[in-house]
């Protein structure tokens, strides 16, 4: 994700390459239960390994190489805290109330981010230093006024705040970040931004390419001599949309909406659009158990203002995501493909389960489950 500090995976990351494990129309279980279940058991076990989180925490090994190529790989520390920074952010706001699961993990990002330590790592890597450094001042938690990445932001040049060389959603990410964090910028509006976002544009991309495979799986029925028949075999349960393309869909809903918390602000029409693609996205996810995008998923259907409980779709994706989660309330990675083994060491499947198992518990944290009474 570029590298992104929220939840992308982006064109390294792994993408199913598992045969279907769960058919079309797998059983679904009961929405409300599958939340809670989802909800409790994600958020616990975060709060359990809140130090791995943290990357001066003492006491435990540090996770080894990236197992699948990830351009984040270099600085993977710091993005494991901007994504918990990012859960507290939202989990803040959607739940003001007294919550000592939330209070701890807030607690620990606070010390995260007035660790001196910290500016250092959110620079390690050069293509996301930009990102990253905005990203911490837009999630810092109260009492970091005075904390060492302030001064990191000095270093930000109006080069690194343009839009030149940026494509529509690049330049979206970097004016959310940027606005959050009270950066000046050079970034176009928000209704500009939306009516060229991959949003708008996708669905209609999406639709030509299906239109292409379906005549070249026509052509390639082809007939010889007589009546005989010879047909090729069957093409690859290929999702609607390319990888990279999918994750620039929902991080565009995420900050399009603010993360649900306004409308996306899309043009007349589009909504609709985004809403089927996002649908036929979610049945590829559910029938390959792609785990990490199927929450980011649905948390696009909230952001796009829908109720995912109610469609075919958004509840199969939860149902899928519950026989996912482990008895420890883990998700163990972004696919069956690629899911981490408990005979793994600590570090390493933390290293494969804390992304997934974050989104899914922010998804539940959009459709109000997991909050204070």
């Amino acid at each position: 994700m570029t590298t992104t500090p929220g939840l992308r995976t982006g064109p390294g990351s792994a993408a199913p390459g598992c045969a279907p494990t769960a058919p079309a129309a797998a059983p679904v279980g009961r929405p409300g239960h599958d939340l809670e279940q989802l909800s409790a058991g994600a958020l616990g076990w975060i709060g359990r390994h809140l130090d791995r989180f943290d990357p001066f925490a003492p006491g435990h090994d540090r996770p080894g190489p990236a197992p699948v190529p990830d351009p984040g790989g270099a600085h993977r520390p710091a993005k494991a805290a901007l994504e918990l920074a990012l859960l507290t952010h939202c989990w803040t706001r959607l739940d003001p109330g007294d919550d000592p699961r939330r209070a701890e993990a807030t607690d620990r990002v606070r010390a995260v981010w007035l660790h001196p330590g910290f500016p250092r790592l959110l620079i390690a890597e050069p293509r996301g230093a930009t990102q990253y450094r905005l990203a911490c001042a837009a999630l810092a938690p109260a009492g970091t006024a005075d904390a060492p990445f302030r001064a990191a932001l000095a270093g930000l040049t109006a080069a690194d705040l343009a839009p030149v060389g940026r494509s529509p959603y690049q330049r979206l990410e970097l004016r959310y970040y940027a606005d959050k964090a009270g950066v000046a910028h050079g970034i176009e509006p928000y209704p500009e931004l939306a009516r060229r976002n991959v949003l708008v544009t996708l669905p209609a991309t999406a639709l030509a390419r299906a239109r292409r495979r379906d005549a070249l799986d026509r052509r390639d029925a082809e007939t010889t001599g007589g009546n005989e028949t010879v047909r090729r075999p069957p093409r690859p349960d290929e999702p609607p949309v390319t990888v990279p393309e999918a994750y620039a869909l929902t991080h565009s809903a995420f900050y399009l909406s603010d993360f649900a918390r306004t409308g996306p602000g899309l043009p007349d029409g589009a909504v609709a659009d985004a809403a089927a693609l996002t649908g036929r996205l979610l049945d590829h996810c559910v029938r390959h158990d792609w785990w990490d995008l199927a929450a980011e998923l649905v948390m696009t259907q909230v952001c796009l203002g829908l109720d995912p409980t109610g469609t075919p779709e958004g509840t199969a994706a939860l149902a899928c995501l519950a026989r996912a989660q482990r008895p420890d309330g883990s998700i163990p990675g972004r696919s069956a493909a690629t899911r981490a083994s408990t005979a793994d060491p600590a570090a390493e499947y933390f290293a494969k389960a804390y992304h997934t198992t974050l989104v899914t518990a922010l998804m539940t944290l959009l459709l109000g489950t997991g909050r204070t009474p």
